[in-house]
C-alpha cells in the first residue's frame, strides 16, 4: 500500500514531468522564429531588473517592475501568432490518414507544375496546409474545389489567368482556392533581395505550420519555405524529397 509520502513524491514527479513536457512543446513551437530574439531580449530585461533592484538603482527598478507587472498582457500581444497556432495545432490534434501513394502522387504532381513554371519563368506561389488552418491569414481568393494535377496548377498561374495573381491553397489534397494573399513576413533579417512572393510565403509559414511552393519569376528558381525559413533554387529531385518528408513525416507528429 502506498504511503501519503510516497503519494506526494509520485505527483511531484507527474507535476515536474507535466511541466517540462510543456516547456519542451513551447521549445519546439517558436524554434526557428521571431519569437526566440523576442524571449531573449525579455530575459535581458529581467537580468536588468534583478540588477537594479539589487544594486538600489530605483528609477530603472521602478520601470522595469511596472512593466513585468503587465507582463502578461505584454507576452500574450508579442506571441499573438504563435499562441494562435499552438491553440490551432491543439485542437487539430489527430493523426493524418495520408497514404505513402497519396503523398508521392501530391508530391509529383506540384514537382511537374513546379518544374514547368520554373522553365518559363512564371511565378507561382502553392500554399500546402498542414496541421495548422492558414484560412484566418488569407485575403480575397476564389473558391475551387479539385483534384491537385499539375495541368490546373501551371493553367492557374499562366499570365493570362484571371486569377493567377496571389496563391493557390492546397488543403486534404485538395485544390480549395486561388488568387489569395498571403500576410508579408515582417522579419527584419530577411535577405533584401527577396521579393514580394517570398516575403508572403515566409510570413505565413512564420504563423502556421504550412509549407509554401515558390517560383520566381525573374529567375525561374524554386524555392520552399516552411517554420520561417526559406531554401531556395531546389532541384526537382531535391524537392521531391522534401515535400515527401514534409507532407508525410510531419503530419504523424502530435504537435507542432
Amino acid at each position: 500500500m502506498m504511503t501519503p509520502l510516497g503519494h506526494v513524491a509520485w505527483l511531484d514527479l507527474v507535476d515536474i514531468l507535466l511541466v517540462a513536457f510543456i516547456f519542451y512543446w513551447i521549445i519546439l513551437l517558436i524554434k526557428g522564429t521571431i519569437a526566440v530574439r523576442l524571449l531573449v531580449g525579455l530575459t535581458g530585461l529581467f537580468l536588468c531588473y534583478f540588477f537594479a533592484q539589487l544594486l538600489g538603482l530605483q528609477t530603472l527598478y521602478w520601470i522595469l517592475n511596472s512593466f513585468f507587472g503587465a507582463i502578461l498582457i505584454v507576452l500574450v500581444i508579442i506571441f499573438q501568432h504563435d499562441i494562435r497556432r499552438a491553440l490551432s495545432a491543439v485542437g487539430r490534434n489527430t493523426f493524418l490518414k495520408e497514404s505513402d501513394e497519396t503523398v508521392s502522387e501530391l508530391a509529383e504532381e506540384l514537382v511537374t507544375a513546379t518544374d514547368i513554371l520554373a522553365q518559363k519563368k512564371i511565378g507561382a506561389l502553392i500554399v500546402l496546409e498542414r496541421k495548422v488552418e492558414v484560412e484566418n491569414h488569407l485575403e480575397v481568393g476564389t473558391q475551387i474545389d479539385a483534384k491537385v494535377t499539375s495541368e490546373l496548377l501551371t493553367s492557374i498561374f499562366l499570365p493570362y489567368s484571371p486569377i493567377h495573381d496571389g496563391a493557390v491553397i492546397i488543403q486534404k489534397e485538395k485544390l480549395t482556392k486561388a488568387g489569395c494573399f498571403l500576410p508579408l513576413s515582417r522579419n527584419p533579417e530577411l535577405c533584401k533581395t527577396l521579393g514580394t512572393r517570398h516575403r508572403a510565403a515566409i510570413g505565413l509559414s512564420e504563423v502556421t505550420d504550412a509549407v509554401v511552393l515558390i517560383v520566381s519569376e525573374e529567375t525561374g528558381a524554386v524555392s520552399l519555405a516552411c517554420d520561417g525559413k526559406i531554401t531556395r533554387a531546389i532541384d526537382p529531385n531535391t524537392l521531391r524529397k522534401m515535400l515527401k518528408k514534409l507532407i508525410l513525416v510531419k503530419q504523424r507528429r502530435w504537435f507542432r
